[in-house]
């Protein structure tokens, strides 16, 4: 006999519940009749379908991926522990400790929501791209349009495809473009001492190493961490925004990188018309 509302639909639907619009950074509403998530939000800020909600809380899609319960963790706010036991509800081992975690602490969460003046993104130990609010989809393009895969501040900097960038929709100019990619590739050293055993670092590495740049950066062993930059997007609607770009990296390696223009500045409203210009990223055919 099971435990009475305790498998994975019950306990995606009491999360939801639990969790407010404002404590998930979304707008307020005044049609809205439950204190906590709709089916709507949570598939919005997960990034899955409303169908796909329905049907895990309904108890008829038992099996999500790895990449679907750790965008559920992210978006419902889960402790560590709680994000661990949705991983086991899933029939999934929870990351291991040696691994590259995707998740963000509700703590972190709920300040990144309250940043709405800023483009920010929230990138793990390898530079993968695990958040970004509107504001850096309205100044860079949306990410969401690229593939999970291809959402990497590294293989973006040192391509081995010769492949355009995939995070940035259009051009984005760096003031000093060798210092940048030297700070990743000695920010990527550093994790290999916390994350040594990560088969994902690993295979992003020696995936990189076809790069020569890479590897000559890479043989010389600097250890460090990407800090700061300043840089100039190109957005389509609004012509070219000069941004500071301030890099904050926590004790597992995650890195908060916030876009900030000057106050008052004519960039500063170019980002105001960026948010509201409608501009997407174009789809491959």
């Amino acid at each position: 006999m099971s435990v009475p509302e305790a498998g994975l639909g019950p306990t995606v639907r009491a999360w939801r519940d639990r969790l407010s619009p404002a404590a998930a950074g979304l707008p307020y509403r005044r049609t809205r009749r439950a204190a906590g998530l709709r089916r709507e939000d949570l598939a919005q800020l997960a990034g899955i379908s409303v169908d796909y909600v329905v049907r895990l809380e309904q108890g008829r899609a038992a099996n999500p991926s790895g990449q679907v319960v750790a965008s559920l963790a992210r978006a419902l706010q889960l402790t560590e522990t709680e994000r661990d036991h949705l991983y086991r509800l899933a029939g999934l081992d929870p990351p291991a400790d040696a691994e590259i975690s995707d998740h963000i602490p509700p703590g972190t969460q709920r300040v990144l929501n309250r940043l709405h003046d800023a483009a920010v993104a929230v990138f793990a130990a390898d530079w993968q791209l695990i958040w970004w609010n509107a504001a850096w989809a309205a100044l860079l393009g949306d990410p969401g349009v690229v593939p999970p895969a291809e959402r990497n501040f590294a293989r973006d900097t040192f391509s081995v495809e010769q492949r355009g960038t995939a995070l940035a929709q259009w051009p984005v100019e760096s003031v000093d473009a060798r210092s940048v990619a030297a700070a990743v590739v000695s920010d990527l050293r550093r994790a290999s001492g916390r994350f040594g055993n990560s088969t994902r670092l690993s295979r992003l590495v020696h995936d990189l190493l076809a790069n020569p740049t890479f590897a000559q950066l890479w043989a010389a062993g600097s250890v460090g961490a990407h800090r700061e930059d300043h840089k100039t997007v190109h957005h389509p609607a609004v012509g070219a925004v000069s941004v500071d770009c301030d890099v904050l990296t926590d004790d597992a390696e995650r890195k908060v990188v916030i876009l900030t223009t000057a106050p008052g500045s004519e960039d500063e409203t170019k980002l105001q018309l960026a948010l509201v210009s409608g501009v997407r990223a174009p789809t491959s055919g």
